[in-house]
């Protein structure tokens, strides 16, 4: 299976008459950096990039970081996406688009997994200062700001059908009996029935920047994509324990995790990692049946399934 096809052609023209229609303070080069399945980049000049949907489905993603972004910013421990202009919806282009400030890195996804070994620290306490309870109204209930997503956040054993669906396409690359018993294991872990905790909802390598300057070991620069935020379970976001690093590292994001998370986070319950294992075989999976023509994907897809099945089986 190959990654979505775009809905609309996003080139350099498109982009120049945006920024010429509704910031033209905004001057410098432009080249397109990244066309992943949602979103185009374009870096503009030395300091901003515009990021601008490609898909349909994807469009109303970037509403959730020019909403909720500017919002959470001041408890984030690294730089995010946080839109520096807005771009609105007009008749030549029907979605929201932001430009963004450009943040110099390496892709977390073009290094191997050692190499992202020094990232468990800051990567865990990342994920603990973001994992604290989305806001509620007075009456108790999730802020109706508050993205809602379908697929992320939510019960794991809301993921079953898919999950198989994607053991029976996978049946000659991996050993299905294994993952099958890692995902029953998982459905089996008790449902998360705390308060809904703010998620990334996406967070794997291909959306962590390294800074990785000559002589000095790499370092977590930013923390991209924040599209599929969202509130839930918080094991979703603690699968990248699975998706970006080896047993050692993993070992240590999770202690840090663990000791600087909200109390009522769920990090140091046993059932909330055993839901985000669960999680890492869904994104595993996911990326394995869609990555055909997407190295980068790919290698993550294969990364997350070995070290599952290591973990487990010691293969």
């Amino acid at each position: 299976m190959q990654s979505p096809a775009a809905d609309i052609q996003v080139d350099e023209e498109l982009v120049r008459a945006l920024l010429a229609e509704q910031h033209p303070d905004l001057q410098g080069d432009l080249r397109l950096v990244s066309n992943g399945w949602d979103n185009a980049i374009f870096r503009l000049g030395d300091d901003l990039a515009v990021r601008i949907p490609r898909r349909n489905v994807a469009a109303h993603l970037i509403e959730h970081e020019q909403r909720w972004l500017p919002v959470l910013e001041s408890q984030l421990t690294v730089p995010a996406p946080v839109p520096v202009r807005i771009g609105v919806p007009s008749a030549r282009f029907s979605w929201p688009w932001s430009v963004v400030r450009w943040v110099e890195g390496i892709d977390g996804a073009d290094v191997s997994a050692s190499d992202r070994t020094p990232l468990a620290v800051s990567l865990a306490r990342f994920v603990a200062a973001l994992h604290t309870p989305a806001p509620r109204t007075p009456d108790g209930l999730l802020h109706p700001d508050v993205p809602l997503n379908p697929v992320r956040g939510v019960p794991l054993a809301s993921r079953d059908r898919v999950v198989r669906e994607r053991f029976w396409e996978l049946r000659r690359l991996w050993d299905l009996t294994a993952l099958g018993e890692l995902w029953e294991e998982s459905l089996a872990a008790p449902p998360w029935r705390g308060v809904p905790i703010w998620l990334h909802g996406d967070l794997h390598p291909g959306n962590l920047v390294l800074d990785a300057r000559l002589g000095h070991p790499a370092s977590l620069a930013a923390v991209l994509d924040f599209g599929d935020l969202t509130a839930g379970d918080p094991a979703t976001d603690l699968a990248a324990a699975w998706l970006t690093f080896l047993p050692e590292a993993r070992a240590v994001f999770r202690a840090v995790v663990a000791d600087g998370s909200h109390p009522e986070a769920g990090a140091t319950d046993d059932a909330t990692w055993l839901r985000a294992r669960g999680w890492a075989l869904n994104v595993g999976t996911a990326l394995a049946v869609a990555s055909d023509d997407n190295p980068r994907m790919r290698s993550i897809s294969t990364h997350v399934l070995t070290q599952l099945l290591a973990e487990a089986y010691g293969r």
